[in-house]
């Protein structure tokens, strides 16, 4: 499948349409994300890097990694990285611009790792895509150590109420726009503004957190709430 193809997963998130849908936008992904973010995505890859705070030695699991370019500041800070994605063709694209990295196929709900293996778990974007997600946060838990940490990056529920209109109406309209204009899979970008909006708030998912058995959990607002950075300890 190429990004030349029409797909799109409905809020069932069923993990193959999921798979399928990445694979079809593969290619321009981070392209993409680029531009629905007015280059905004940078500094919060960068927010997400400060809070993980990697070190030399450490284990990390990168996971929805996508393409890798999540995953490449713990690589370079001397962490070993383990980019985890569900999509193939996400993978494929990722492993053909960072051949070092060691790409993972991974489900979120059936991680193919022991449990405590690693010391610090992180996804990006990726959270809201999982079928079940109070599932999909006690799978991390079991995979980190004791101790560990959790640094979930999301988009969420912007706090100011006239921008949050404003904000809605973009979701609606310019993501689609902009889906079919340099992805050519307007319906991929009309999922995500859907997924976006049925969210949940930054409270609600911090309660899911807790309830999955994470402690310490907190969160911190990028851009007025348009990406929320959670955190737990296990």
């Amino acid at each position: 499948m190429t990004d030349r193809e029409e797909f799109r997963a409905t809020l069932a998130k069923r993990r193959a349409d999921v798979a399928q849908m990445f694979d079809g936008v593969a290619q321009r992904y981070d392209l993409m994300n680029s531009l629905m973010t007015m280059g905004q995505d940078q500094q919060w890859r960068q927010e997400v890097v400060d809070a993980v705070a990697p070190r030399p030695g450490e284990r990390i699991l990168d996971l929805a990694a996508g393409t890798g370019t999540s995953s490449r500041p713990f690589a370079d800070a001397g962490a070993t990285v383990v980019p985890a994605d569900l999509s193939l063709g996400m993978l494929r694209v990722g492993k053909s611009r960072q051949p070092d990295l060691s790409f993972v196929n991974a489900d979120g709900l059936q991680l193919p790792f022991a449990d405590a293996s690693f010391d610090c778990t992180t996804i990006s974007y990726g959270l809201r895509n999982v079928e079940h997600t109070a599932a999909a946060l006690e799978e991390l838990r079991r995979v980190t150590k004791p101790g560990g940490r959790v640094i979930i990056c999301e988009f969420s529920t912007p706090t100011w109420a006239p921008f949050a209109t404003v904000y809605k109406g973009y979701l609606l309209t310019a993501l689609p726009t902009l889906g079919k204009v340099f992805s050519s899979n307007a319906t991929a970008y009309t999922y995500l503004a859907d997924s976006i909006r049925a969210w949940p708030t930054q409270p609600e998912l911090a309660e899911l957190m807790r309830g999955a058995g994470w402690r310490d959990v907190a969160w911190r607002n990028l851009s007025s709430g348009i990406v929320a950075l959670h955190r737990g300890v296990r």
